[in-house]
């Protein structure tokens, strides 16, 4: 299983990257989340002059935030800074879609994107909107066609799951390791515990805060209700909830794995941390094992608090990537 990164398309991501790729990380995926982030493909453009060996990618494209033509281009466009080193998610839409004030995509849209977003990328000729649409790049802007881009779906029910049977590359997913796939990519928050650390631990509870933040999140856009089985999930709800609906969607995703508003600090449990991938160096081996006995052929860390660097190399050294 290769150990891989995903972090935010932030002001230092040309540092974390060169550290990545220092220790090893085989791909660094970057958010994408146009009213979170700076723009994911001008920062993966800056990455891919500043590293040599490097995987990039987004992780993940949303349909519908740009045209189709558009992504095809920004792909083009990386293969040629980063020849072979490229990789592509595209998923349905979390923060992406919730911070417009919209539910996740129809997988339909997305299976339509895919195909044509293939199309394009292979130098057909397809169809978009009843009109005949290729890339025409001439000789030396962009890579000749056909591009052989992987991409993976982001996925994690059965309805995604079939879409990346039938055009993905791959799925990546933040569930258990999906059956049935020769690629398959799992995403995990976490930290290593250092002797004598607890998830109450400050510096434990600094890493892991807008991991488990995150998790309180989804579940409440999922499953409304359903976040009070969580440890103070019905009086984070209840809070939540103190927001006026039209505008609760931007106070539930402020901070979004980056950091945790100071009003919502005292409604997570810490030990939430512990359905992280989280724990001791030998309890994180044991459970890498497990991943990959599952079926996960790529594990994507996403590290959050005020030590990115520190994080990485924890993690790098945790779970055996070389260096």
């Amino acid at each position: 299983m290769e150990l891989s990164c995903s972090l935010p398309p932030g002001p230092r991501i040309l540092e974390y990257a060169r550290l990545a790729e220092e220790l090893g990380y085989q791909r660094l995926w970057l958010y994408d989340s146009p009213l979170l982030y700076p723009d994911v493909w001008v920062a993966l453009a800056r990455v891919a002059a500043a590293t040599t060996t490097l995987g990039l990618g987004p992780g993940v494209l949303v349909p519908g935030l740009r045209h189709v033509a558009t992504t095809a281009g920004a792909i083009a466009t990386l293969e040629a800074l980063a020849p072979g080193r490229i990789t592509v998610a595209v998923g349905t839409g979390f923060t992406a879609r919730r911070l417009l004030g919209k539910p996740p995509l129809a997988w339909k849209n997305v299976d339509t994107f895919l195909r044509q977003l293939r199309g394009l990328l292979a130098g057909e000729t397809i169809e978009i909107e009843g009109r005949a649409v290729r890339m025409l790049h001439p000789e030396g802007f962009a890579p000749p066609r056909p591009l052989e881009t992987p991409i993976l779906v982001a996925a994690n029910g059965p309805r995604g799951r079939a879409v990346a049977e039938a055009i993905g590359d791959g799925i990546m997913s933040v569930t258990e390791p999906p059956e049935g796939f020769a690629w398959c990519t799992v995403v995990r928050s976490g930290t290593v515990l250092e002797p004598g650390e607890t998830f109450e631990t400050p510096r434990v509870f600094a890493a892991l805060g807008p991991g488990i933040a995150l998790l309180y999140h989804s579940i409440y856009e999922a499953e409304g209700p359903a976040v009070d089985h969580l440890p103070g999930g019905r009086a984070w709800r209840e809070a939540t909830e103190k927001a006026p609906e039209d505008v609760r969607h931007l106070h539930i995703h402020e901070g979004h794995c980056v950091a945790v508003p100071e009003r919502e600090l005292p409604l997570l449990d810490p030990n939430v941390g512990a359905m992280m991938f989280s724990g001791t160096e030998d309890e994180l081996r044991e459970k890498w094992d497990a991943l990959e006995t599952a079926g996960a052929t790529e594990l994507i860390y996403s590290p959050a608090g005020p030590n990115i660097p520190g994080e990485l190399r924890a993690m790098a050294r945790a779970v055996g990537a070389p260096r």
